[in-house]
């Protein structure tokens, strides 16, 4: 496999805040460096329900994950599952989650925390679980700290594919909602501490997509049918050719996409069109 590409999903940013918060998104969009489009997500618009539509391509109605109190191993073809019948390498830079749906459930924090797995699926598995997470304690990892692992599963292991998610955001509109000083400081900050290594897999020859999973309402809800809900920014960073500027893009188009991207085979399961050429 010759195709390298980074998703990187910071979970819950309503596409009001990509755009007027996350300045050095938005200069390489200026610059010609990126291109960005609106995307909107599947319904339920919940946390666990998006991230198993982002991996497999199909709702959540077909999946069967409706809610984050129900999960199970997803028995369907996803993007590690084709990287690894392609023969790339994978890794996977977030919440424990993923490693339930696309490796095995339940999750086992001595076993699971971190793996390195030949046969994959997830070649090489990095993950945090938020256990004890609230209202006054979000137990959220340092986002500078998960993107320095990305990179170091980049550069120690030449992966193909590799994943990111953070739910520092979606933990803050939580509790703070998404019209507020500290949203305001806390987009800035990511931006900021993504923008560190952002250019860097550029030039390792990554392409980089850096989307959200879903919105968030300034009440701090999701999972319903809104636009504030269901509706996020995607920045692409790559040659591939996309659509025209103004163009809602499906979150069913994102797995398909990222597959012809790496040059893996989509599977039938698959039914979105691919938005990059």
């Amino acid at each position: 496999m010759q195709g390298k590409l980074l998703l990187i999903i910071l979970d819950g940013v309503p596409w009001r805040n990509w755009r007027r918060l996350y300045g050095n998104l938005e200069g390489w969009v200026q610059s010609g460096e990126a291109r960005v489009w609106k995307m909107r997500s599947v319904l339920p618009s919940t946390s666990a329900s998006c991230y198993a539509s982002i991996h497999t391509g199909v709702t959540p109605q077909v999946h069967g994950i409706r809610s984050n109190e129900v999960r199970n191993r997803i028995d369907l073809p996803d993007i590690f599952s084709q990287v690894a019948a392609a023969g790339g390498k994978s890794g996977a830079v977030t919440h424990s989650y993923w490693s339930e749906f696309f490796n095995r459930y339940p999750f086992d924090m001595v076993r699971d925390i971190e793996y390195d797995e030949p046969e994959g699926p997830i070649h090489h598995g990095r993950f945090h679980t938020m256990t004890g997470y609230g209202h006054d304690n979000q137990m959220t990892p340092s986002d500078v700290d998960l993107f320095a692992t990305l990179s170091n599963l980049c550069f120690r292991f030449n992966i193909n594919y590799g994943i990111l998610h953070t739910c520092t955001l979606d933990s803050m509109g939580h509790r703070f909602g998404h019209d507020c000083v500290q949203m305001d400081k806390a987009c800035f900050m990511m931006d900021a501490m993504l923008a560190a290594f952002l250019p860097g897999w550029v030039q390792a020859g990554y392409e980089v997509i850096v989307t959200a999973d879903h919105g968030q309402t300034d009440r701090g809800h999701h999972g319903g049918h809104e636009d504030l809900q269901q509706d996020f920014a995607l920045y692409y960073f790559g040659e591939g050719k996309g659509p025209a500027p103004d163009t809602l893009l499906d979150q069913l188009q994102l797995a398909p996409t990222v597959l012809k991207r790496l040059g893996a085979e989509i599977p039938e399961t698959m039914k979105a069109k691919p938005f990059l050429a």
